[in-house]
């Protein structure tokens, strides 16, 4: 009878699983090995010069958002949140994991965190993006647990001019760095037995925006041994054989020791914040990717580096964090680094399409972790998307309403995936948003598009559009706040003028025509309009003559 009643028991709680408290969180264990391997888990694929990101076996683009930094430490204060999360069409949450959460002790670990965000996400059916808040976050190390943290003998600080203990673990401690390491790969060991044939996680940020705050480099007894020391000769051939690429901000470095490709750092560099910031860059990615490589040795889901940026030009290193990820130190970070998949930026400034460009070169494909700058949100992830970017995620994204720009932009991506994923591999689409200009100008499909925004003002949306030209005289276009005219620039008559344009959706790959536009909708044929209650999906056909 007892049999009985637990076989029963068992088949009810499949079907009605109890929510358990988040100290007796429990998931399914297995060993995390699919029935393809490795190769089907979450992974970034490169196919020639496209990148993408794969899950289960399909290209995938994160609709994200950023939680507040602590709102999923407390798996109760999440639970009002997963619904609006849902309801703003994300596809997927990036949640931060901390250190001091993970290993309140040393050597003992504690998944339930980790175990509950991951069943609230199945159960909102999303997706999640670990932000791993171990020996740094915005620059210092608030986020190392307390016998971490109190331990300064074991884990030395960054010391500034005067030899002052600052609140940042220095990169220049070998036992920090291990013991970062060693938590991180028992959380990512942890995520595979519970999810690695489900693929809840499908990637993870390593610390988060690392570089030093303050001095532009670590004064430490440690630090000044090293700066002394040669400059290590994988990070002088990567600059020999990538001289012509390097970003000029770095080239300009190293320029002014004549090209050195031997010496010490201030002999190869020489003294300036410059040059302590690529010193420092160098021991951060060292770092970092020791962690990253600790976590991959036990699940090897796509990692990235997040990147507080310059604010604006002339800004010195330690007035931002000297050492992180930024562009004018990119290449150090790429020479220091084998197993970061992706280097990322946290956009917050004005200038969206010049942050864009910087990350998209040197074989980096473009993953946004962070934006800010309301109203844009939505206008700068059109053109994100349309550049080829993996994905975009505000942060703070509990604080947005389901009636906001970005939840509608989010619905009009989502039904333009297969385009997007086609489209940008074979360089045939093309993206535009405001930033206080009038008209754009875009080369694409055999024409020349000739592109006027409608002035913005208050709390108005930039303009923004993603074009895709699907077939010959064919595209596809989705955004607000503009118009568009056709003009030939290919052998073949000389005028262009539309021959047919619907709006309308896709539903489930499938085009479904809406509105017939003609007349005042396209200006007597002649014009796209993409009104200011969008954004939008328009599907047009053109027709040249003489």
């Amino acid at each position: 009878m007892a049999v009985v009643f637990y076989t029963v028991f068992s088949a009810l709680l499949l079907i009605f699983p109890i929510r358990a408290s988040s100290s007796e969180i429990r998931l399914p264990r297995d060993s995390g090995k699919t029935a393809g391997g490795d190769n089907d888990l979450p992974r970034i694929e490169k196919i020639g010069s496209t990148i993408r990101l794969v899950v289960d076996g399909k290209p995938f683009l994160v609709l994200g958002g950023e939680l507040h930094n602590s709102s999923s430490s407390h798996l109760d204060y999440m639970i009002p949140i997963w619904p609006k999360l849902k309801a703003l069409n994300l596809n997927t949450v990036l949640a931060p994991v901390s250190w001091e959460l993970l290993e309140p002790k040393e050597g003992q670990f504690d998944f339930s965190l980790v175990d509950g965000l991951i069943r609230d996400a199945r159960e909102n059916q999303l997706h999640l993006i670990f932000l791993w808040f171990g020996s740094w976050k915005n620059g210092v190390s608030s986020y190392a647990p307390g016998w971490v943290k109190t331990d300064l003998s074991r884990f030395p600080r960054v010391q500034d001019e005067s030899g002052r203990n600052m609140d940042v673990l220095s990169a220049f401690s070998r036992q920090a760095r291990e013991a970062d390491a060693r938590a991180f790969a028992a959380m990512l060991k942890h995520v595979r037995t519970i999810d690695g044939n489900q693929h809840t996680v499908l990637m993870v940020q390593v610390e988060n925006e690392v570089g030093l705050l303050g001095p532009s480099r670590d004064h430490s007894v440690a630090a000044e041994t090293a700066r002394k020391q040669q400059v290590p000769k994988p990070l002088l051939s990567y600059l020999s054989a990538h001289q012509n690429t390097l970003a000029p901000e770095l080239l300009r470095v190293w320029s002014k020791s004549g090209f050195r490709t031997s010496g010490t750092w201030g002999d190869v560099f020489g003294v300036s914040h410059a040059a302590d910031e690529v010193f420092m860059a160098w021991q951060y990615a060292q770092y970092v990717d020791a962690v990253a490589a600790a976590g991959k040795a036990e699940y090897p889901l796509p990692m990235y580096v997040n990147a507080w940026l310059v604010q604006y030009d002339g800004q010195m290193a330690g007035q931002y964090p000297s050492g992180g990820p930024v562009p004018g130190v990119l290449d150090i970070w790429r020479a220091a680094s084998s197993h970061l998949d992706l280097f990322s930026p946290d956009i917050y400034l004005p200038d969206f399409r010049a942050v864009c460009a910087s990350y998209l070169r040197s074989g980096n494909a473009l993953f946004i972790p962070e934006a800010g700058n309301q109203p844009a949100l939505g206008s700068n992830a059109l053109y994100a998307f349309g550049q080829g970017a993996l994905g975009f995620s505000p942060f703070a994204i509990e604080d947005l309403k389901p009636s906001d720009f970005l939840t509608r932009t989010y619905n009009v991506i989502r039904q333009l995936f297969p385009l997007l994923l086609a489209n940008v591999a074979d360089r045939s689409s093309a993206s535009v948003v405001q930033q206080g200009e009038d008209n754009a100008v875009v080369e694409l499909g055999g024409y020349t598009l000739l592109i006027d925004y409608q002035k913005t003002a208050g709390s108005a949306p930039p303009a923004a559009a993603i074009i895709l030209y699907v077939d010959e005289n064919e595209f596809v276009v989705a955004g607000e706040r503009l118009s568009i005219k056709f003009v030939p620039d290919s052998p073949g008559p000389r005028h262009a003028e539309i021959l047919q344009v619907n709006e309308g959706t896709f539903v489930n790959e499938r085009w479904v025509p809406g509105r017939l536009l003609n007349g005042d909708e396209t200006d007597g044929g002649t014009t796209v309009l993409l009104p200011a209650d969008g954004p939008t999906i328009q599907k047009l056909r053109l027709f040249r003559h003489d």
